[in-house]
């Protein structure tokens, strides 16, 4: 079956509003999630995971996709690290990085889908404004 660009965004929609259903959230559990989200907020650790994707790099790989530094690289994927996002694996000197928890890209699907079909709903949008008559 082919989802049409708005059933995208109306799953999304019922997932949160089952999800919001479903749980009693209490604040320590929000204060977690929030959490989880502001380790996502940041585009060098998104740019990190979009790097490795389903491979395992070094850091040294891992600048060389990235373009960034060092001292940036290695601040964030400790993060990463200390958060269970990523694994590392040692081999002499050398730290191996690799996405340990793969249900990020699902969310990162999730997102980058609700932001297209918003994206186009607005240029639909602006066009029908700017259209001729």
């Amino acid at each position: 079956m082919v989802e049409r660009k708005t059933d995208v965004g109306n799953r999304v929609d019922r997932r949160l509003d089952l999800f919001m259903k479903k749980h009693d959230l209490s604040d320590e559990a929000l204060e977690l999630i929030a959490g989880r989200f502001r380790m996502l907020s940041e585009p060098m650790r998104l740019r990190i995971l979009n790097a490795l994707g389903e491979n395992e790099m070094s850091v040294t790989e891992i600048l060389s996709a990235t373009g960034a530094n060092q001292a940036n690289v290695s601040k964030h994927l400790s993060i990463l690290l200390h958060a269970g996002i990523v694994s590392r694996r040692k081999e002499g000197l050398t730290a191996n990085y690799r996405v340990a928890d793969k249900t990020i890209f699902e969310l990162c699907d999730l997102v980058c889908d609700r932001l297209k079909d918003h994206h186009e709903t607005r240029q639909n949008a602006l066009a029908n404004i700017f259209a001729p008559k």
